[in-house]
């Protein structure tokens, strides 16, 4: 059963449901997230960490961050989750009003794990009556909800203002390490590029000088001498590899994973 969200034609608050089986993905989490894990085993990889979250954990993801999720329901259960997604034009306006503004740049985890607060709790029951397909919640409703939770987060963990009121873009990192820990997303290059600190044409001429390859072709390679090395030395399937890696359907992949190494994945 896919995700549902329900409310107006720019949802901010979402709300997923899942049955029977684990799901998976990767995203790129554009604006900040403020969640909580109604029921089931929500995981989550950014960078070299895995954050896992149970049934009534509440969690923060920064924005600019790219993410792998599994979504696992409780046996004979549901997984339930709802997300509160805090753009930066609610943001912008919230510090002009209230006068809240970053005091430095954070540089700790992409993911938070919330204290435990029985406000955060009331806060999101708040808003169940809402899941109902027949129900909408107005603009205006909408945005006193993201006000509600902006005012929630700041009272239980003052330190959180210099992630929410930074608005700076991402400055320029290093290309190859960053490339390195993140190939196997399936992203666009311009994406690549904006979370390097670069625009696309200062990211592919830096990158031709790194790595004496078009980005495309260097990706390509790089995510078959992953997969060429989960499969022979890990044991893992060609199904269970093409997606982790960034290819988006398996005969493709073994397509291309047979013309470099000369022989179909399966048969290595």
């Amino acid at each position: 059963m896919p995700a549902k969200t329900y409310i107006s034609e720019k949802p901010k608050i979402a709300y997923s449901c899942y049955y029977t089986r684990n799901r998976e993905g990767e995203q790129f989490v554009a604006e900040h997230v403020f969640s909580y894990q109604v029921s089931g085993v929500f995981t989550m990889i950014a960078g070299e960490q895995q954050f896992v979250f149970n049934e009534g954990d509440f969690r923060f993801i920064r924005r600019n961050q790219l993410v792998k999720f599994v979504k696992q329901p409780p046996p004979n259960g549901e997984f339930k989750s709802v997300s509160v997604y805090l753009d930066q034009e609610t943001l912008r306006n919230f510090s002009m009003e209230y006068g809240y503004k970053a005091a430095g740049h954070y540089n700790g985890d992409a993911v938070i794990k919330l204290k435990p607060d029985g406000l955060y709790k009331s806060f999101m029951q708040s808003l169940f009556p809402y899941q109902q397909d027949n129900v909408v919640m107005s603009d205006k409703l909408q945005d006193l909800k993201l006000r509600e939770a902006i005012l929630l987060l700041l009272q239980a963990q003052p330190e959180l203002k210099d992630i929410l009121f930074d608005f700076s873009e991402p400055g320029k990192i290093d290309l190859e390490g960053f490339m390195e820990k993140n190939f196997h997303f399936n992203v666009q290059l311009k994406r690549f590029a904006y979370l390097t600190g670069r625009s696309l044409a200062t990211f592919k001429r830096d990158f031709e000088k790194i790595f004496n390859l078009t980005p495309s072709r260097w990706l390509q390679q790089r995510r078959l001498q992953e997969a060429h090395y989960l499969i022979k030395e890990q044991g893992k399937a060609p199904s269970d590899v093409y997606l982790e890696l960034g290819f988006e359907d398996l005969s493709h992949f073994s397509f291309a994973f047979k013309n470099k190494y000369g022989v179909a994945p399966s048969k290595l």
